[in-house]
Formats: structure tokens, sequence, C-alpha cells
């Protein structure tokens, strides 16, 4: 990628659609299904098979002919028919057949009725008689070879992230092995001469590093292998090597703290020495001061991704920016923001020349509505208010030109949390 001038902030939506060109870097392999979950699929899924395999039932009942049910509301019962057990006897004229969920059709049967619909008589001589109450439709209750899929249709497109939702599909297919991409591999660390480990006594002035905390769990939700290189001080042969290290070693270098405009922070000088500049800030708060590049001294070329040193900024431009990159470059698909009107429960003010993601909780109000309310204090450094929060407000000055702040029941766009941050 080309240098830019990075003295200027460009918007979220050009800084994501730079991100959203970075080339997939992970090689294809195969892994055994139950390996799979959080996995992104390498080629698409084409069914080899009928679902359902064999017509079958979809109800606790009693499978009949419609022939048999024209003249009369009563049916001999001629046996019985279950999921894995089907029904292999003769079937007279005047009977049903006594039929369980899943179980095979048997062969003439053009209804099933749902146990519900009928009483059961017990006869003096033996057997049983069935009394039905409804009308019978023809297809009724049945599930056919091949409604869901059939042969060559395709199933799961590449680029899908592999759930709960799809490996029992893939397990219907017979499908033991999947191709994935390999998991992106990533090293982070912070930085700073004031951080210290979460278990350090703390001298004046000193700070626990909490953003590799925030950066583990997320990548850890993501399915990255992650390489947690610790703290570096504000030393620039330290950092150099870190850099040069993870450039050997990695796909991507995450940082957090130094990419701001202090004496100390070297991020910029050491990045345009070992590799390239993409760009250096993006016009949203928090996280301005965001820095994405490229370490090309390896032949990796491992991407970089420099977040703020404030706790919510990095998580926030983690989530906007980090997230879909990651994503990019492991071969997932590209996802949708799902973004939900709502309206203000309370008053907010808007930040001139930047989006504004306030940390909110979003609820439905008495009338059914939607509406988010602020979740604490929005300093970039106050993370109590993000913990509690399940949404951010996307508040944008240039949809509502001249306001300074925004009434409560002013409508406004909320972006729900997701499994990556629940």
């Amino acid at each position: 990628m080309a240098c830019c001038d990075s003295s200027d902030a460009l918007s979220l939506e050009a800084a994501q659609a730079r991100l959203a060109a970075l080339p997939r870097v992970c090689e294809v392999e195969s892994v055994a299904l139950a390996d799979g979950l959080g996995r992104i699929l390498a080629e698409p899924v084409i069914s080899s098979v009928n679902v359902p395999a064999f017509d079958n039932s979809a109800m606790d009942g009693y499978a009949v002919r419609l022939a048999d049910l024209a003249d009369s509301s009563r049916l001999l019962l001629a046996g019985k028919a279950f999921a894995g057990q089907p029904f292999s006897g003769q079937w007279p004229a005047g009977h049903c057949i006594r039929i369980m969920t899943g179980a095979p059709l048997p062969a003439g049967a053009e209804a099933v009725v749902m146990q519900e619909q009928t009483r059961v008589e017990s006869l003096a001589e033996g057997g049983e008689c069935i009394h039905f109450s409804a009308t019978v439709v023809a297809g009724q209750n049945i599930r056919r070879q091949g409604e869901e899929l059939q042969p060559g249709m395709p199933v799961l497109a590449a680029g899908i992230r592999l759930t709960a939702r799809e490996l029992p599909l893939l397990a219907t297919l017979g499908v033991a092995r999947v191709r994935v991409y390999r998991r992106l591999r990533v090293a982070f660390f912070s930085s700073g001469d004031e951080l210290r480990a979460v278990d350090s006594e703390l001298a004046p002035g000193q700070i626990v590093d909490s953003n590799r905390y925030a950066i583990a769990a997320l990548l850890a939700r993501m399915g990255c292998e992650a390489l947690d290189l610790g703290i570096i001080p504000d030393d620039k042969a330290l950092l150099r090597q870190a850099f040069l290290h993870a450039d050997a070693e990695v796909d991507v270098l995450i940082t957090s703290g130094g990419v701001s405009v202090g004496e100390a922070d070297y991020t910029k000088e050491i990045l345009a020495e070992l590799g390239e500049v993409e760009f250096w800030k993006v016009a949203i708060k928090p996280g301005k001061p965001f820095a994405c590049g490229q370490l090309t001294r390896a032949a990796r070329g491992c991407w970089f991704f420099g977040l703020p040193g404030n706790p919510v900024s990095a998580l926030v431009t983690f989530v906007l920016l980090v997230r879909p990159a990651l994503d990019q470059l492991m071969g997932a698909q590209p996802k949708p923001v799902l973004r939900l009107p709502a309206r203000l429960a309370m008053p907010v003010r808007l930040s001139p020349g930047r989006i504004d993601f306030q940390r909110g909780i979003a609820e439905l109000a008495a009338d059914g509505q939607l509406q988010v309310s602020s979740a604490g204090g929005q300093g970039s450094a106050m993370f109590s208010a993000l913990s509690r929060a399940n949404c951010l407000l996307r508040l944008d000055p240039a949809q509502h030109p001249g306001e300074r702040e925004l009434a409560a029941g002013t409508c406004v766009e909320i972006q729900l949390f997701d499994e990556v941050l629940q």
C-alpha cells in the first residue's frame, strides 16, 4: 500500500473501505467436523444427498390413505412405524398405521394425521380402532424426500464462519471433514513506561495494563491464534525488536498506546522504517489516533494496527476497524453492521467534526419501541460504562447539522454488541 498524508484524519467510511481491500493471508487446511467450530470455510459446500433422505412423518400420529377415509372416520390399526424401524407388514384396506415423528412413510401413505386429532378405541376381540376427528388433506404432516436439499444444491458459501448453526447441517450431509482457512496468527503488546502487570504494586503515576486483556479476549472470540508479547516500555530499541519479532512470526501485529503525538511515541517512526504507513488518524470519537500499515522486512508482510492507549478508545477502534480487517485477512465474508433506529431516553451532546460512539443501554420502552440511554461516563478511559453497555450510539453530526445537543426522544442509530463483545 502506498503511504498517505497522515496529518488529516480519514473518515470512518474511507478507513473501513481501505481495510476491506486487504488480501487474504491464510492458507487452506482440512479439519475434522468436530474441530470446525469458529473456523472459516475455504470452499463452498454442495449437497451430495437428499435432505430429508426419504419421505417421513413430521408428527406423531397415523399414516392414512385418503380412499380409506372417504366413507368412514374410523380405521383399524394395521401396525406401527418408528424412526429407524419402518413398517414392513401388510396394509389392508380400511386400516391405518401408527407412525412416529421421523419414521419412514409406509408405501401408499398419502397423509399423516396428528394423534391429537384422533381417539383410540380398544376392541373386545383385540386390536385397536382409530377415530379421526378432523378433515384430512393429501400431503399433510409429511416431509418429502429432498424438500430441503437435493444433490447439487449449494449449501454454504466460502467465507462462512462455522457456528452451532452450520455444524449440524454439515453433519446431516455426511460431511466428516471440512476445508477451512488456517487460523490467523496475531501478536499484540501494550507500550508505555507507566504500564504495569495486573499483579504488580504501583508506584506514583503507574497504572495497570488492561488493554491486553481486552485484545486477548476479542482475538479469542474471533478464533485467532494470539501471541501476547506483554508490556514494552517506551524504548525505541525494544519496540523495534518487538516489531521485527512479530514481522517474522505472525500475520498481524496489534499494539495499544504509542500512536499519538507524544515525545516518547516511537511507533510511527519504527513503522515507517520497517514498512509502510497506510493511515494514522480516523475521524471518530473515541479513537482518533488509530494507525494502519504493513511491516515489509520479512517475506510474510505482517500487517500492523495501532490502537490508542485509552482503554475504551482501544476497544472501540478494534470493533470498528480491526475486527473487519482481521475477518478480511482470514478469508471471512464481510459481516454487515446492523444499525438500528432507537430514540434517545435522555439528551446527548454532539462532537463536531467526528462521529461519536457513546456507550449505551438499549431496551424496549413501555410502548414497545426501542430506546437507548447512556451507560454512564463517556470518557475514553472509563471502562465501567462499557461493561454495563449493550450497544454503541452512533452520533454523526452530519445527520444533525447545526445542532450541538440532541434532545430526549430524538431518533439515533445504535450498533448492538454481537457475539464478539458478549
